[in-house]
């Protein structure tokens, strides 16, 4: 796992080195290998793919954070949908998919200690109003991020609230998608 400020996780303006680690992926399903093969074709077409701006859709970095001595996973009441969700957002143009997604985690949650799988775990396209007023797609490639036993999140200004909840008992609403993400995170940390 890799923490905050590793060599691995820096930026990189690359759209290569996002394509890379969407190559590698080895997906748990037909479904998943289809997205997987779904967001290197748009990859592909759009050279503008980690910008938010790139009105079709755009990549997405996102990390199921999890704190395996709960066991619990910190979901952040999102400002602007309304709904609990998995930390993580935009890459803003950080081809370094994995350091993106950290970068958002420890943002969103307040946490410096949070350490990352650097391999993916999980892929999910999805329709997002984005920006305001438009539906493009999220491109999300998904991270296992491990947290320290008890870390104490902050609640920064994307969010209404961010907590930690038991994995036996989440909030209600979360799609199939985040289960799936879960499942993963989980697998992934108990294996590091």
């Amino acid at each position: 796992m890799l923490a905050p400020g590793h060599p691995q996780l820096a930026p990189s303006p690359d759209r290569a080195s996002a394509r890379a680690t969407v190559a590698a992926y080895r997906p748990a399903s037909a479904a998943q290998d289809a997205a997987r093969r779904r967001v290197l074709a748009f990859v592909d077409r759009h050279p503008e793919a980690l910008l938010r701006t790139c009105a079709p859709g755009h990549l997405t970095g996102s990390a199921a954070v999890v704190d395996l001595a709960g066991p619990a996973v910190l979901l952040t009441l999102h400002r602007k949908l309304g709904r609990w969700l998995q930390l993580g957002g935009h890459c803003d143009g950080d081809g370094n998919l994995a350091g993106a997604a950290l970068r958002e985690a420890v943002e969103e949650s307040g946490i410096p200690e949070l350490r990352i799988v650097p391999e993916p775990i999980d892929i999910d396209i999805h329709a997002v109003p984005c920006p305001p007023g438009t539906e493009g797609w999220h491109l999300d490639v998904r991270f296992a991020v491990a947290a320290p036993p008890r870390a104490r999140p902050v609640v920064g200004p994307e969010s209404v609230d961010v907590r930690w909840f038991r994995i036996d008992a989440l909030p209600p609403g979360l799609d199939e998608g985040f289960h799936r993400l879960l499942a993963a995170a989980v697998t992934a940390l108990a294996r590091s």
